[in-house]
């Protein structure tokens, strides 16, 4: 996310509420090594935190976030303004990543409100939604940017919130002690 920020407030002319973000890694953009190392990092970041995921949280929630960051780095070998053929590449990686990321915290919302973990199950089915949505207009005419930049900072916002409750031990899986709700926001 910092990187398409920086990126997209660093480039002459880019509008971040009607360009794509891959617009920012495109072949001949100033900032696409910034938007191109964002996207490595990311799509090496989500599929590791994705085992976590995996013990944590039971469903085919880890699958789709493994996707979601393998998707993401085909977006990055495929930069646009390549060629038609990979244009047409990056834009099917980049749909497999949206539809991905949308679908994680909609796999992880029955199995941690199951759980016992309402307030994340509740802000997966939320972000989830918003993601879905949002991604879904951005092959419409309307501000590509903006709806990007929403559907993917609320999928982002929740891996994150679920990465961290795993992390600090307030998620951990299926049969695993339940945390003191007074002790995570999360439950």
């Amino acid at each position: 996310m910092s990187a398409w920020i920086v990126g997209g407030a660093t480039k002459a002319g880019y509008s971040p509420v009607h360009d794509a973000i891959s617009r920012l890694a495109a072949i001949g953009s100033s900032a696409r090594p910034l938007m191109t190392a964002g996207f490595v990092t990311f799509g090496l970041a989500v599929p590791t935190a994705s085992l976590a995921f995996r013990r944590a949280i039971d469903g085919p929630a880890w699958i789709a976030a493994a996707v979601t960051g393998v998707a993401t780095l085909a977006v990055a070998a495929a930069p646009l303004d390549h060629s038609s053929a990979v244009d047409s590449l990056h834009a099917a990686f980049a749909g497999v990543g949206y539809i991905s990321l949308a679908a994680a915290p909609l796999f992880a919302a029955r199995p941690l409100a199951r759980d016992g973990h309402r307030t994340l199950a509740a802000l997966g089915v939320g972000a989830g939604a918003i993601a879905a949505v949002s991604l879904a207009l951005t092959t419409t005419g309307l501000p590509t940017g903006l709806f990007q930049r929403l559907g993917l900072t609320a999928g982002d916002v929740w891996l994150a919130s679920a990465g961290i409750a795993i992390a600090a031990g307030h998620v951990r899986g299926p049969g695993g002690p339940k945390t003191d709700s007074r002790r995570s926001p999360l439950n």
